[in-house]
Order: C-alpha cells, then sequence, then structure tokens
C-alpha cells in the first residue's frame, strides 16, 4: 500500500526505501472534557472502512453507546487501490466524504497536515471545529469514545475506572499474537516467519479458549472495549484469515468457547449492523494482489453468526 510522503501521495511502487523507513508523523491527541478537544456533539466526525478491523472496533464503541447523532461518519470503499482508500458513493454500503468531498482518504490526512509522511489508516477522528485530525490510533480512539461520550448510555460501560489496569493488560495481550499476528503471517516473506507467526496465533486462540470456559468475556461478566478489540478478528477468521492469510490449524468454529462468544457479542443490539462481509471479503481478496493475484472472491463459507450459543449461562470466577 502507498504512504503520504510530506504531504505528497506515493504508491507502493513509487516508494523508496528511504520512503519506507521513515517514521509515522500521526495524530495522538485526546477528546476529554479537559482537552483542547472536548466532547461536544455534532463536533467529531469518523472515517472508518467497514472492511478494516482496527476500524471495526471503534464503529462498535460507536454503535454501544448510541453515537450515531453525537459522532457522524463516513465510510470508504473496501478495494484499495493504488491510490489508497477511496470513496465511492456509488457502492452499496459506502459514502461520499461530507467533510471535505475528497476522493481519497489521503486528502483528509493532508487537510489536517499539509506536510504529513506516513501511511493513511481508518479509523479517522476528524474535529470539525479545528479543522484537524484529532487522532488515528484506533485503540486510543475507543477509548476516548468509550470514556469521554459515556455518557450517552445507561446500558453499557466499556471502559469502567475500575477494570482499566486488567482491559489494558487484556487488549496488549492480544495484540502481538492474534491482531497483528494474522497480518505476519499473511505477509510473511519466509516460511520460518509465517509458521512461527501462526503458532503464537493457535497458541494464543487456545489460551483464550480456556478463559472463556470461565467467563462470558475477556474481563469477567461484562462487555468492555477488550472484548470489542478482539471481535472484529474473529468475525473475519473464518472468511478470511483461514484460506486468505493461511491461519488454517483450526477455524474458529472448531473452538466451543470463542465460537459461542463471538456469536454472544454478534447478537448484542447493533452489532449486526456493523459487520459487512461483503466489504470484509472483497477488501482482503481483491486488495492485496500480491498474495491473491486473480482478485476472485470466495463465495464461502456459509456461517451462521445467528445461531443459538449459551454464553449468558457461563460463570465469571
Amino acid at each position: 500500500m502507498g504512504r503520504l510522503i510530506d504531504g505528497h501521495w506515493k504508491t507502493t511502487d513509487e516508494l523508496t526505501e528511504n520512503d519506507q523507513n521513515r517514521s509515522d508523523d500521526g495524530f495522538r491527541e485526546r477528546v476529554s472534557p479537559d482537552s483542547r478537544y472536548p466532547p461536544e456533539s455534532g463536533r467529531y466526525h469518523l472515517y472508518i472502512a467497514r472492511a478494516c478491523p482496527w476500524a471495526h472496533g471503534a464503529t462498535l464503541v460507536r454503535k454501544l453507546l448510541g453515537l450515531e447523532d453525537v459522532i457522524s461518519m463516513d465510510i470508504v470503499d473496501p478495494d484499495r487501490g493504488a491510490g489508497g482508500w477511496q470513496f465511492t458513493p456509488d457502492k452499496p454500503g459506502c459514502t461520499p466524504d461530507s467533510i471535505h468531498d475528497s476522493d481519497f482518504l489521503h486528502e483528509v490526512y493532508t487537510a489536517a497536515d499539509r506536510e504529513y509522511t506516513g501511511g493513511v489508516t481508518t479509523p479517522v477522528l476528524w474535529d470539525r471545529e479545528d479543522g484537524t485530525i484529532v487522532n488515528n490510533e484506533s485503540i486510543e480512539i475507543m477509548q476516548m469514545l468509550a470514556t469521554a461520550f459515556a455518557d450517552h448510555t445507561d446500558e453499557y460501560d466499556l471502559y469502567p475506572a475500575g477494570k482499566r489496569d486488567r482491559i489494558d493488560a487484556v487488549v496488549e495481550k492480544l495484540y502481538e499474537p492474534i491482531l497483528k499476528g494474522v497480518y505476519t503471517a499473511g505477509f510473511a516473506q519466509s516460511q520460518d516467519t509465517y509458521e512461527r507467526a501462526v503458532e503464537a496465533m493457535f497458541d494464543a486462540l487456545d489460551y483464550w479458549e480456556d478463559v472463556l470456559d470461565n467467563q462470558r468475556f475477556l474481563v469477567g461478566d461484562s462487555l468492555t472495549i477488550a472484548d470489542l478489540r478482539l471481535f472484529p478478528a474473529l468475525v473475519r477468521f473464518d472468511p478470511v484469515y483461514y484460506t486468505h492469510f493461511k491461519c488454517n490449524i483450526r477455524r474458529l468454529v472448531d473452538y466451543p468457547n470463542l465460537w459461542g462468544y463471538t456469536r454472544d457479542i454478534y447478537q448484542h443490539d447493533g452489532v449486526s449492523e456493523t459487520v459487512n462481509l461483503d466489504h470484509i471479503k472483497k477488501h482482503y481478496y481483491r486488495s492485496h494482489t500480491d498474495i491473491n493475484p486473480t482478485g476472485f472472491v470466495p463465495v464461502g463459507p456459509n456461517i451462521d453468526f445467528t445461531a443459538s450459543h449459551s454464553r449468558k449461562r457461563t460463570v465469571s470466577k
């Protein structure tokens, strides 16, 4: 995928070794009552890709906290070509850029910083008032939405103060072997790198399978952002990661607890509306032409996320 270098978009073929080694500038400000970015309804805008698991987590927080009327949102095309993430409102499930009327997401980045250097990723949290990107780090966006805007619902406390250290520890434990691990395996440049990544991933899945034998969610008996961090990877596992990234020791449906846990979260009110398997499959199988040069999108597998589960009967220890 391409990058912005000093505010200029370069395709993968145009990037030099020096370009590849340059650090991302990034946007890492926070929305909070005592910051430059206070939590105000209508002020912030989220850019996401339905295909992107990192953006999916932010979308889940927005949905479960009922923030659709508080934080607006635009959705890019799942097919990411030479120009990166693109706005194609004529395609199902996609929208225009309602803030800038941009053709590409990289134009949103340069609207915030004309000299920006780095990757152009989703999610992106935009501030209408200051005309800039507040943050483009997915877990930080999830955290700030779950805290700064928590008063918009009484149903969920996704990042409770008394559990934050435990939640953060789980999020960190998920990252390397599973969330990043599927990409390490999928884009590995050697057999050894691929095998080590797959082994670490399934060791981690086995570990969480055991954890979920005794409790409903990753941090006890209530849904938190730790679960919303893992859920996007699990939803994508059998349709994409198992085949496309060759993470095929076991399928998700071969794990009784993880599979039941995934269905449990999927069946929470509103969650299914955030899952677009058409966008997910089209993105991975069409955008990664080095892995899947034909661009063919698999017809299956048929997965019933609505099937009954027994997770409510599990007892947290």
